[in-house]
């Protein structure tokens, strides 16, 4: 009888160890894994990105970002815009790839320095011969029917023309070389103000289409407001 209940206290013991051990190992895990689930809803919560994504589209990410950034910015500020276009017309919309509108201002630019030039040499040439005219026609000598000269030699003008490059005709010309200065003056600052507004409104697009109605083709502008 004693060596039975020997072997029966034995056999208990490792019994209670093995769920004490347990115990101490559930009690151990158990505040883990809230932890660990915790960690991962902080993590996400700060932004810490999981395993999930390669490292190629990791590295894409942030380039498109800043590209996207990018093109909200004009190539040039607007007040160097201006300049670039008020110096030479159609600069700074080549600098916004408006080229378009760049070549306009170019186009008239090269053609008011072409009248401006031919209206001052028109001036100059109307102040050189102001108050000149020509021979009507001349006096004949009654004795022999030639041409009468006086002591030096010279025909004795009979009647003058009125004379073309006169008083009107200088001022006119004026004006015209004055209208021309004025145009290409107007030029360069229309040329700065387009460039200036169109840095301004560098992210703002503007759609512009046609669209087919019940009514026939209409014309529509989509902005979109951020």
């Amino acid at each position: 009888m004693r060596s039975s209940r020997s072997r029966c206290g034995t056999s208990r013991v490792p019994s209670a160890a093995l769920v004490l051990a347990l115990a101490l190992i559930l009690g151990a895990l158990g505040p883990a894994a809230p932890a660990a689930r915790a960690q991962r809803a902080d993590s996400a919560r700060v932004g810490v990105s999981l395993p999930a994504l390669s490292d190629t589209v990791q590295r894409a990410l942030p380039a498109r970002g800043r590209a996207a950034q990018d093109s909200l910015q004009p190539p040039i500020s607007p007040r160097r815009a201006f300049l670039y276009s008020f110096l030479l017309p159609g600069a700074g919309q080549a600098r916004l790839d408006r080229g378009r509108a760049g070549g306009m201002f170019f186009l008239i630019e090269v053609a008011s320095l072409v009248f401006v030039h031919r209206s001052a040499e028109d001036l100059r040439i109307a102040r050189a011969f102001s108050g000149d005219s020509v021979p009507l026609r001349y006096q004949a000598d009654p004795t022999t029917g030639l041409v009468a000269r006086d002591t030096n030699g010279d025909p004795v003008v009979a009647a003058w023309t009125a004379p073309r490059y006169d008083s009107t005709y200088v001022r006119t010309r004026r004006l015209h070389y004055e209208d021309w200065l004025a145009v290409l003056f107007f030029n360069h600052l229309f040329a700065g103000a387009d460039a200036f507004v169109a840095a301004q409104l560098w992210d703002l697009p503007g759609k512009v289409g046609i669209r087919r109605t019940h009514a026939g083709p209409a014309i529509s502008v989509s902005i979109p407001f951020r």
